[in-house]
């Protein structure tokens, strides 16, 4: 393979290993991907290989049309919707995408819920509810299922709005999340699925929808992070 593509297939396998550390996955039930801007390519898992053998090798390296660039391994299933997903987001400084089935985020899209925004834990990353997409037609189904996930991941979360709201739960299937890196990424399908565990656990503790956590402690845990004033985290000096 084109040692050219090291540090970024090296990235991405860490990342997808990084799954399974952090119980996000089981079996090959997920995958991470991680794009370089400059290079115009994206490295991501190759279809079905198990974690416990996978290896530097088992990441294809694309380009953004799909075509692979490097790699001798029929790239995972899910290509199309990340090649989607950067194409839409990667102007805004999305270079991480990960899917997996964790299994309380999963249980979310299965009811076609959005997660509520109950508490600090969850604006603390995510700009209000975690979006559940719309169901796909038929007619996307049969033309291309991938590719027409992220038409309905565009139409919940805006390209300008991709870095306050970093991952989406997909009708019927399961999430996805992105970042900064893949790295971020990961951090993010895991935060993703510890607020969907707590407000499943909240709504099961109550007996019904909880409440929603009130606006101006909203505002506040966003702007302190995401804000023109932002304090949360170090300054760079």
């Amino acid at each position: 393979m084109n040692d050219r593509f090291h540090d970024l297939r090296q990235t991405v396998l860490e990342a997808n290993l990084e799954l399974v550390a952090r119980n996000l996955v089981i079996s090959t039930w997920g995958n991470v991907s991680g794009y370089d801007a400059e290079a115009g390519v994206i490295a991501i898992k190759a279809s079905g290989v198990t974690y416990d053998e996978m290896t530097i090798d088992h990441m294809v390296v694309l380009d953004l049309d799909g075509t692979t660039v490097a790699g001798d391994y029929r790239p995972s299933t899910d290509t199309p919707t990340h090649l989607a997903l950067y194409r839409l987001y990667g102007d805004h400084g999305v270079r991480g995408v990960v899917h997996t089935h964790s299994k309380f985020a999963t249980v979310w899209t299965q009811a076609m819920r959005d997660i509520p925004a109950l508490g600090t834990t969850h604006v603390d990353y995510f700009d209000g509810p975690i979006p559940c997409t719309r169901e796909l037609t038929p007619a996307e189904v049969a033309a291309g299922y991938e590719a027409a996930q992220a038409v309905a991941i565009e139409e919940a979360v805006s390209p300008d709005r991709c870095l306050r709201m970093q991952a989406i739960l997909l009708a019927h299937h399961a999430p996805f999340a992105w970042g900064t890196s893949p790295e971020a990424a990961v951090t993010n399908a895991q935060v993703l699925e510890y607020v969907a565990e707590m407000a499943y656990l909240e709504s099961t503790l109550l007996g019904r929808t909880p409440d929603v956590l009130p606006e101006h402690m909203h505002v506040k845990h966003r702007d302190r992070k995401f804000g023109a004033d932002a304090y949360y985290g170090q300054v760079t000096r």
